[in-house]
């Protein structure tokens, strides 16, 4: 291909509304364009880099043993309250109506699709194990799209999934998941961790994210360096420390003014750590309301507390007077002595022994308040808390360190959630009706080619690595307007090396060698072979890998046996 042929409209200075590397880059370098929020178009090399991508998740699923099938991208709302999934869905879920009236949503996931195919076509045990997958563009309505492409509206996304009788076929197929997106991975020659993670609103089991390691990663990770325990945050279990053993005399104070744990711990000149807060939220059952009780250096893991028993999910916070109303106090002087409502604290606030709360009256706190003399109603003890870093790692193997990653990819284990409430049943070798167990398996196929950007570049633009560059070498032709030599031989290579099945990006441009330098850079193929006419007198041209320093001088002919191994390529 020829770079006079393409449309690839570098630019020299960042995009106004970049925020990440990936979307300053990709724009700069000419692969995708802003249609409007959330939405871009792809070009040439943008598109050359999704479909080896999307190449390689093809590849490693058909050896998981996975068939493509192709799903519509628009979907009847029917299917969606089937599954009840209409109403829980909030704002992200597109909706529209056609001429008739009748409600559909722009696809932001399959699985009522996928599970309605299942029904109307596999009926017996004997076509089971089945996993499914396909390749589609998704849209979510997001609030605030943002970073270019790992943050978009509109996406690529590889969704899949498989259907089983029992559990030890669901392990095996969850296993060999697994391992395909670890090889998908491995073939990029990415530094990523899978780690375990929240089902969200999608799953109702096990799940593990794979993360791409980069700075600018959105989820933070929790790891272990001694072992190889890795979760998201979300999911990182908190262990509960010792329980303190003093004990000192209850006492109210008067706190003016004193709301929050930053000012309370001030005010009265204790420890944040030896304060905890008290967070009310809506009960499962209307129109009850529940106590959360956390350290006060912690923060609340709204993911957990959804999936504790008697809280409402999603989890959803009570209003300033609807406290008022049911504990005649004001968000600030709440806490658990005295407290008439349900109360879960998290395993850290519960091990405190003489804690600071609120007195349940508007400007005042305990001081010296103990679980087990001052707190007369039952209390809960859950896991409700994000983990820190310094907190003991739920293996046992030492202390959690941080790091963060972006998600391209998600397993999770759906077991009935979707075949229960859309009536799935398949008969099994007996002739008796079973509800098959689901497994899910999303890859992002556009936010990998971001991913890879933020983990592969250098200050002068993307380093591509191999198997997923928009070209295997780029010739740059210095002077070649001019020069006949040049010209001639950059012509040459360019042919032998597609002949080979190389491909070649030839800038054949009249620019000066600069720009062409730096948007080589830019563009980031991860071989450069150059032919100056400096080079031609002495008989040799210039290679050098992306990601390396210097460059190598061979002859033509030895440049293209180097690169194809088949001196019998080279044009003599």
């Amino acid at each position: 291909m020829r770079f006079s042929q393409l449309i690839i409209p570098t630019l020299r200075e960042a995009p106004a509304d970049a925020e990440v590397v990936s979307h300053v880059l990709l724009i700069r370098g000419g692969f995708i364009r802003r249609l409007t929020s959330g939405s871009y178009n792809w070009l040439a090399l943008g598109v050359r880099v999704l479909r080896n991508v999307e190449r390689i998740v093809r590849e490693e699923l058909q050896r998981a043993g996975a068939q493509e099938i192709l799903m519509p991208v628009v979907q009847p709302a029917e299917l969606w309250r089937e599954s009840g999934r209409w109403d829980v869905m909030g704002p992200e879920l597109l909706r529209l109506t056609d001429r008739h009236d009748r409600e559909y949503c722009v696809s932001p996931t399959q699985e009522e699709v996928v599970t309605d195919l299942f029904r109307r076509v596999i009926t017996s045990y004997r076509q089971l194990p089945s996993n499914l997958y396909h390749i589609q563009t998704k849209f979510r309505d997001e609030v605030r799209p943002r970073f270019g492409l790992m943050r978009a509206r509109e996406f690529i996304m590889k969704d899949g999934y498989s259907f089983h009788l029992d559990e030890d076929s669901f392990e095996q197929t969850y296993a060999a998941m697994h391992r395909c997106y670890s090889a998908i991975l491995d073939r990029m020659g990415l530094d990523y961790r899978a780690v375990e993670a929240d089902s969200g609103s999608i799953g109702d089991g096990e799940s593990h994210e794979f993360h791409v390691l980069a700075d600018s990663g959105e989820d933070v990770i929790a790891y272990s360096p001694a072992s190889s325990y890795a979760a998201n945050v979300e999911r990182a279990e908190a262990v509960a420390m010792p329980r303190q053993t003093d004990s000192q005399d209850l006492e109210k104070r008067h706190t003016p003014a004193a709301k929050t744990i930053e000012s309370v711990a001030s005010f009265l000149g204790v420890d944040a750590r030896q304060c905890v807060k008290t967070l009310i939220v809506h009960a499962e059952s209307e129109p009850g309301l529940v106590a959360l009780v956390l350290r006060g250096d912690h923060q609340l893991n709204e993911a957990k507390a959804s999936r504790v028993e008697g809280v409402r999910r999603p989890l959803a916070f009570a209003s300033e007077a609807e406290i008022e109303a049911a504990l005649g106090v004001g968000i600030g002087s709440i806490g658990p002595v005295g407290l008439e409502l349900p109360i879960i604290a998290d395993g850290s606030a519960h091990a405190l022994s003489s804690f600071v709360c609120g007195a349940n009256t508007d400007d005042y706190h305990y001081l010296g308040a103990n679980w087990t003399r001052d707190v007369a109603a039952d209390v809960r003890v859950e896991d409700i808390r994000n983990v820190v870093e310094g907190d003991p790692a739920a293996d046992g193997s030492g202390p959690l360190k941080f790091m963060r990653g972006i998600e391209v990819g998600h397993i999770f284990k759906l077991g009935t959630k979707y075949t229960e409430a859309m009536e799935v049943t398949v008969q099994d070798a007996s002739g008796n009706d079973v509800v098959p167990l689901m497994g899910c398996y999303g890859f992002g196929v556009s936010r990998m080619v971001a991913a890879i950007v933020e983990q592969c570049h250098d200050d002068d633009g993307i380093v591509w690595p191999d198997a997923v560059a928009p070209f295997d070498v780029h010739i740059v032709a210095v002077n070649n307007v001019k020069s006949t030599d040049v010209q001639t031989t950059a012509e040459a290579l360019h042919r032998d090396l597609e002949a080979a099945g190389i491909a070649v990006l030839l800038d054949d441009r009249d620019e000066r060698a600069g720009v062409k330098f730096t948007d080589a850079d830019l563009i980031g193929i991860p071989t450069r072979v150059t032919v100056g006419e400096r080079g031609l007198k002495d008989g040799v041209v210039e290679i050098r890998r992306r990601n390396q320093p210097h460059t190598e001088k061979l002859t033509p002919a030895l440049l293209v046996e180097r690169l194809t191994g088949n001196p019998a390529n080279a044009s003599q």
